[in-house]
């Protein structure tokens, strides 16, 4: 994939991520890509759905297996605006996903790179390509924004 390609497929991520924000999700959006095509696309749904596993790249997973009729993901691309958690790092490599692309690192729960490398362990059976950094600065943005704007709504000078 080149640059360019990356980072149109990441906004096709960030528009899914501003579809959580708008539902009052944490904004985190991702799509999965084979031949061209979206196959799978999902945002954050866990305050709407109260299932913890309803993780935008859950949801872009599930659905790009039934899209393919196949659980093994192969020949496909994952972009994600925030570096996955051990949770969907674990998915994805049960998934076969052989390429993932995110926006921004995740301090507090990323799997991929800052935390954990789940995706590159040598331990496990299947590994996967890590691209990180991919219009991360406006990634990171949606994400300080939204939770700048929960700060200030709780604020004691809000009247709470």
């Amino acid at each position: 994939m080149t640059e360019d390609t990356d980072e149109q497929w990441m906004q096709a991520a960030i528009a899914e991520a501003r579809l959580a924000e708008a539902k009052g999700e944490v904004p985190v959006g991702a799509v999965i890509i084979h031949e061209g095509q979206v196959i799978g696309r999902g945002h954050n749904e866990r305050e709407s759905s109260q299932d913890p596993t309803t993780h935008a790249e859950m949801i872009a997973i599930r659905e790009a297996a039934k899209q393919l009729g196949s659980w093994r993901l192969i020949d496909t691309t994952l972009y994600v605006t925030l570096e996955p958690c051990p949770m969907c790092a674990g998915a994805l490599v049960n998934a076969r996903v052989p390429r993932v692309v995110w926006g921004c690192d995740d301090p507090k729960a990323g799997a991929t790179q800052t935390l954990y490398t789940i995706g590159s362990d040598d331990r496990l059976n299947h590994r996967f390509e890590c691209v990180p950094g991919v219009l991360g600065e406006e990634c990171s943005a949606l994400l300080s924004q939204f939770f700048a704007a929960i700060r200030a709504k709780n604020s004691p000078r809000n009247g709470r």
